[in-house]
């Protein structure tokens, strides 16, 4: 065993353990700082233990692979890390820069956790678009200045103790290993080697080894769980290298049949996988003597778990209840996708964002949509946003899609910023009622007000009316109740503060009377855990449900909606309301005619990106599955055990959802560009 006396080699292994034990240093700060799993009750053990264990070979392999540019200079002929100052100078380079980019990519990944619940994946990039509010919202919402202070720190502790190894191991006398030691060694080495980027010892295909892959990390079928396992620079590598393609036109035209029967499209009009459909009157038209005006209300990363009258334990939202208690509240209502981008890209389209990196809205080749707010004949078209609607080219977006829009933006405001998302929602609010009640009476009106708030860095602002943020909830208090700090659940409240203003000062308005206001939120933000909706929690839907409220007094008599609605249905549902005879090219559905498949469903996608996990969802069942189908389960809402597959109890009902879940997210795909109007 001579061979293991070498200099070099013990230099690499030491190098190695270095750069893994700083990845074991990492992952625990994951762990304890960022995982929701520790504060989980009756989590399941061995499963996290089995992620962990998945992760730390993750861990392995990245440190061997960052190894290999050293072992390459220490084993160059004549010129090496051994002779030539020139070399040590180019691994001391080196290993500044891998400690510096390593480091590096942990920060944006916790980041990238805290702020989506979902490790760093190649989606991240649609963040670089939007480079200036990106980065006042990281200024505004993190210590930056101590991150990258402890960056630094982080790096020059490595880097020291590199050169500690270097001058202990390189730096000794030769131990004079022969020929035959030294191929022994090679032959030991280039085994554990292999193994060990392998990432497994057992089970084994010598003749087509398959490497450990991220997948494995979720064998549990938990996203949280499966979030251990990963290492965050081999994900992002993974996620960057899928091969991604539009859509698959076979796959449509092999789903369309199903889809032509969901949506309703007449027998005469099925070729050439046509999509549109012409909406005659419907029966349950409002009675009306002028057109009502239409008000959309987009909530700020508020999901129903934070939401008094959905279920939370602990008040929060009591102008919100209100509305729903005298209006239409929708006990089951989803997003397609989470992101603000991609809910206001489900809102105007009826088509759910599955692009598979970036959001749709930022894509010029479909960016110029057909949308239902267009067969508003006679309406005044308005948009309000208290920032820049150039974040993730949402303005190209609706200014392109949505006929003679006015659109109200930063710089439009007579109301000063308050933080990177412009204006504060209450003077949103009051200057945006303004402009709505200077509208003439005879003036129909479609208006989307789009709030900032409740989002990071979660500003209060020092002049928003009588709101008093609460302080006699403690930290584990909130914590029980899905909230990560005080700070979280008052922006909620201001959320519904500033809603109650905006309804006091619509009511003295003359516009009022005669609206339809509609509330719903894009998303959940980041939560802990969440007791009260174990379903939600367990299963990953937690960040699609959503509120969704409707309210007019006038017209709608109190009522609670259990059937599942999904984003995409509101337009068309809206324009059943009005009573309009209009062309729907969407897959939304106006939730009051029936549904042919009978229990009404919604398309979710629970994970992101180019290999994403989705499914369809009533009030009583989630299936899903992986991309191409395969692993797909079928789960009881109301049961105590949600995570237990129950297809086999219940074969029909996931056939049927299967089907459909794998028919819309191939339609999905290519009506995001078959939609574009051109």
């Amino acid at each position: 065993m001579a061979w293991l006396k070498s200099r070099r080699l013990q230099y690499l292994l030491a190098i190695t353990a270095l750069f893994f034990g700083l990845m074991v240093i990492l992952r625990a700060m994951f762990y304890f700082g960022f995982s929701e799993v520790p504060a989980t009750p009756n989590v399941d053990q061995e499963a996290v233990l089995a992620a962990l264990g998945v992760g730390l070979r993750f861990d392995l392999r990245l440190a061997l692979l960052m190894m290999l540019p050293l072992a390459a200079l220490a084993y160059l002929p004549r010129f090496n890390l051994l002779t030539s100052g020139l070399m040590r100078a180019l691994g001391h380079l080196y290993l500044i820069v891998a400690l510096g980019l390593l480091v590096l990519t942990y920060i944006f990944d916790f980041g990238h956790y805290a702020y989506l619940g979902e490790r760093l994946n190649v989606t991240a990039l649609r963040f670089l678009q939007d480079t200036r509010d990106s980065t006042l919202m990281v200024w505004e919402s993190y210590p930056v200045i101590w991150i990258t202070l402890g960056w630094i720190a982080s790096v020059a502790g490595g880097y020291w103790l590199a050169r500690v190894l270097e001058r202990k191991l390189l730096e000794r006398s030769a131990a004079g290993i022969s020929g035959m030691q030294a191929t022994l060694g090679f032959v030991v080495c280039f085994a554990l080697f292999f193994f060990a980027i392998l990432g497994r010892v057992s089970n084994i295909n010598i003749l087509n080894p398959i490497p450990l892959r991220w997948s494995e990390a979720f064998v549990s079928g938990d996203r949280a769980i499966g979030a251990l396992g990963l290492n965050p620079v081999l994900y992002f590598r993974d996620t960057l290298l899928i091969p991604v393609s539009p859509y698959d036109k076979d796959k449509v035209a092999e789903y369309y049949p199903l889809m032509a029967d969901h949506l309703g499209i007449p027998q005469d009009q099925r070729q050439s996988l046509n999509f549109v459909r012409q909406v005659e009157i419907q029966s349950h038209k409002l009675d009306y003597d002028r057109p009502p005006n239409v008000v959309f209300i987009m909530l700020e990363s508020l999901g129903a778990s934070r939401v008094s009258s959905y279920g939370l334990p602990i008040e929060s939202t009591p102008n919100l209840d209100r509305l729903a208690a005298e209006g239409w509240r929708f006990k089951n209502f989803y997003v397609p996708v989470t992101g603000t981008a991609k809910t206001i890209w489900a809102t105007f389209t009826g088509i759910p964002d599955v692009a598979p990196t970036e959001s749709a809205s930022r894509n010029p080749l479909t960016s110029h949509q057909r949308t239902v707010v267009n067969e508003f004949e006679g309406y005044r078209n308005f948009y309000f946003i208290g920032g820049n609607a150039g974040w993730a080219n949402l303005d190209g977006l609706v200014q392109q899609s949505i006929d003679d829009l006015e659109l109200y933006q930063e710089g439009d405001w007579e109301s000063p910023d308050v933080d990177v998302w412009g204006i504060s929602d209450l003077n949103l609010f009051r200057e945006s009622n303004q402009i709505l009640a200077d509208v003439p009476d005879d003036q129909p009106f479609f208006a989307f007000i789009q709030t900032a708030g409740n989002h990071r860095p979660f500003t209060i602002p020092d002049n928003n009316g009588d709101f008093e943020p609460r302080t006699d909830l403690s930290e584990e208090e909130l914590a029980k109740h899905g909230f990560r700090s005080a700070a979280q659940y008052n922006a909620v409240r201001l959320l519904d503060y500033n809603v109650g203003e905006y309804m006091k000062w619509a009511r003295e308005s003359d516009y009022f009377d005669n609206t339809i206001f509609v509330f719903f939120g894009d998303h959940s933000n980041r939560i802990t855990t969440l007791p009260h909706m174990p379903a939600m929690d367990q299963l990953g839907l937690e960040s699609n449900h959503v509120p969704h409220i409707i309210y007019a007094p006038r017209y709608l008599s109190p009522r609670e909606i259990d059937d599942s609605v999904g984003l995409v249905d509101v337009l068309p549902s809206i324009a059943g309301m009005l009573g309009l005879n209009y062309r729907n090219t969407t897959l939304g559905r106006d939730f009051q005619t029936p549904a042919p498949e009978g229990e009404r469903a919604s398309f979710v996608v629970l994970l992101e990106g180019p290999n994403p996990v989705y499914g369809m969802v009533t009030r009583n069942f989630l299936v899903r599955m992986n991309a191409d189908g395969s692993n797909a389960t079928l789960h009881d809402l109301h049961s105590d055990t949600p995570k237990k597959d129950v297809s086999a109890a219940h074969p029909e009902t996931f056939k049927r959802l299967f089907d459909l879940a794998r028919a819309e997210y191939e339609t999905a795909r290519f009506m995001m560009y078959d939609n574009v109007d051109d």
